[in-house]
């Protein structure tokens, strides 16, 4: 049956990390080949710490899906209409933020997963399908499978029912978001304190038990990104457009202006 496959999940069932760019900035689709043609597996369209509407998140995500690259979408609260709207234009995989509780981790999985996994609405040709016509007893279970739903823990409540959130059915990832848990613990900003390093290995051990993948968010030091990894980490945000766009600019700037001119 013809439907693009989901890389992503592909990659993590093989054992293999899968690397996430970022999107904050960019507005047009020519940025899901350049996501792939720079070696990431997924793109992270970001509409929590953006301007970016469902539109645009839509138009991007249509285009991932014919270059093999994952379109995951981190919506902007929990809400079921954030998630069902973009999986119904072609997001492969849905971010749920902030999530606290068990109950918060159920309701993701029930706004994107459908019968009888969850309760997302049904609805005709979709782009996951190149719009084909798909009896809806196939669909909605390749829709199933083909679907990432992720949930970022943020807090210490979070880390404090990581193992009943890691043991709800049909979750993919548990995703840190290390700046929001950073801050929350009192430590903005301090990526090698050794609580991090503790609410890593919490996570990954919960995820090991109830055969999840463990994510990391928000450390981009080198050393302590291996480090991480190291642990078990494996669904890697690798940065974003705007950092890139910052580090390729300062380093091309630099060069310029340390170069010594001709007198003439």
């Amino acid at each position: 049956m013809d439907h693009f496959p989901n890389h992503t999940k592909r990659q993590l069932a093989a054992g293999q990390l899968a690397l996430g760019m970022g999107l904050r900035q960019a507005r047009t689709v020519d940025i899901a080949a350049i996501g792939k043609t720079c070696g990431f597996d997924w793109l992270f369209i970001d509409m929590e710490h953006s301007s970016l509407d469902v539109d645009t998140a839509a138009q991007i995500a249509m285009a991932a899906l014919p270059v093999g690259i994952t379109p995951i979408v981190r919506v902007p609260g929990k809400e079921h209409h954030h998630a069902s709207r973009l999986l119904d234009s072609g997001a492969q995989g849905i971010v749920v933020p902030h999530v606290d509780t068990a109950e918060e981790a159920r309701e993701a999985v029930s706004h994107c997963k459908y019968p009888p996994i969850g309760h997302r609405s049904v609805m005709g040709a979709q782009p996951q399908f190149a719009f084909k016509s798909v009896p809806v007893s196939d669909s909605t279970g390749l829709a199933n499978e083909g679907t990432l739903v992720v949930v970022m823990l943020e807090t210490p409540k979070a880390l404090e029912n990581v193992d009943p959130i890691a043991a709800m059915p049909g979750l993919d990832v548990l995703l840190i978001g290390t700046n929001d848990l950073c801050s929350e613990m009192g430590i903005p900003g301090q990526f090698a304190d050794p609580k991090v390093e503790e609410a890593y290995r919490r996570v990954i051990a919960a995820c090991r038990k109830h055969g999840r993948i463990p994510g990391m968010g928000g450390v981009y030091e080198p050393k302590l990104m291996e480090k991480y990894i190291g642990l078990g980490m494996r669904f890697i945000l690798s940065g974003s457009d705007l950092s890139f766009l910052l580090a390729g600019g300062r380093e091309r700037a630099n060069f310029l202006r340390n170069l010594k001119m001709s007198a003439s």
